[in-house]
């Protein structure tokens, strides 16, 4: 299969939606990226890629790095892990309050913000130098050891991350969390202000891509049964109160950040990137899920 030829018209098919969204604004340092950008990259498990526009471009992957964490804290914790945390969809914002209250301070699945954060306090309690240790992985799994966080972005989104702090409190009430609540959330905002580009993260997601292959990077090790059931909470949790949609217009485990960013996996198959920083009203990628579909319409390989 031609993947190049097939990303190129997918580009120009989704043009139309070019200004369609906006970029996350209520992160002052997200709302600096020209929005006017697209890229898209693939690579298969066979060792084919295809890369269009602005895939070399880093952009901040925001919620995508809570993939990353979750690698991390199934390999310290195994099913302990779910202790702290649910597997199940929202059906609500990424970051409500309500339904963490209701549910006494169990975050419903470990993608939203609070499920997270809980990840964000596991890893801290675990690794000698949780930031050091968590950007390691990441160069790890991506191949690159040149990717940074950003700090203006983690520091932008610590001087307006009002609602997070509430969360994190509200964790630390039931004892959820159980470290310093400043220390945590310092360490989730830098988590989420990770730059990668396109190509970056579709290498980094072809891991989850090949549960088939031995996953061991920067000496954190999964089971192929753990790879995939982190697949099965991508495909349900993946994209906040817009999973459903997603798997009915995509059919793809993946998941999605509010810097424009998604990454998607093709099981034993490929992995794929797409960036474009203008989102819809669920936070999401417009051209970002746009493109996805007609990846998976035109090729005919989704999971379903």
């Amino acid at each position: 299969m031609d993947y190049q030829q097939i990303l190129e018209r997918i580009y120009q098919s989704i043009l139309p939606y070019a200004k369609e969204g906006k970029q996350a604004d209520y992160i002052p340092e997200l709302a600096k990226v020209n929005p006017d950008q697209f890229g898209m990259s693939i690579h298969t498990i066979y060792g084919e890629e295809a890369s269009i526009e602005q895939a070399d471009t880093r952009f901040s992957i925001q919620s995508i790095s809570k993939v990353f964490a979750l690698a991390m804290c199934l390999s310290i914790k195994g099913d302990d892990l779910w202790l702290k945390v649910g597997k199940e969809p929202s059906g609500s914002s990424f970051n409500s309050l309500i339904q963490l209250e209701v549910e006494n301070g169990i975050p419903r699945n470990p993608f939203l913000n609070a499920g997270a954060i809980v990840m964000a306090d596991i890893l801290y309690s675990h690794l000698e130098n949780p930031e050091d240790d968590f950007l390691a992985f990441v160069r790890a799994v991506s191949g690159n050891e040149t990717i940074c966080y950003n700090q203006n972005v983690a520091m932008s989104e610590r001087e307006n991350g009002y609602l997070n702090a509430a969360i994190a409190n509200l964790l630390k009430y039931h004892g959820t969390i159980e470290n310093d609540i400043e220390s945590v959330l310092h360490f989730y905002f830098m988590m989420c202000s990770i730059e990668m580009s396109c190509r970056e993260l579709s290498l980094a997601f072809l891991a989850f891509a090949n549960h088939r292959r031995k996953f061991n990077y920067a000496g954190i090790e999964l089971t192929a049964s753990q790879v995939k059931r982190m697949n099965a909470i991508m495909q349900t949790c993946g994209f906040y109160d817009e999973a459903g949609e997603f798997a009915y217009l995509v059919g793809l485990p993946g998941k999605s950040g509010v810097g424009g960013g998604i990454a998607a996996i093709y099981p034993l198959q490929y992995s794929v990137a797409v960036w474009s920083p203008r989102l819809n009203p669920k936070g999401n990628s417009v051209m970002g899920i746009k493109a996805l579909e007609l990846l998976t319409t035109e090729t005919k390989e989704s999971i379903f």
